[in-house]
């Protein structure tokens, strides 16, 4: 029985990786945004964790 090499698989699909980094964009945009306006750091992070999870969840259901 031939074993499978995993090691030239791609960890994620392209599609997620996308998703992914549209949202650390967003992510970045919001905290660095948030943060300029004068709110504390921890305001700052959940700024951008708020817009991470929205983010990622919409473009999930537009990119098909």
């Amino acid at each position: 029985m031939a074993r499978h090499d995993r090691s030239q698989e791609p960890l994620l699909s392209l599609r997620s990786a996308v998703v992914f980094l549209i949202g650390v964009q967003a992510a970045a945009a919001a905290g660095i945004l948030t943060f300029a306006a004068g709110s504390p750091w921890s305001t700052s992070a959940l700024a951008a964790g708020a817009a991470f999870g929205a983010t990622v969840a919409f473009t999930r259901s537009v990119i098909a």
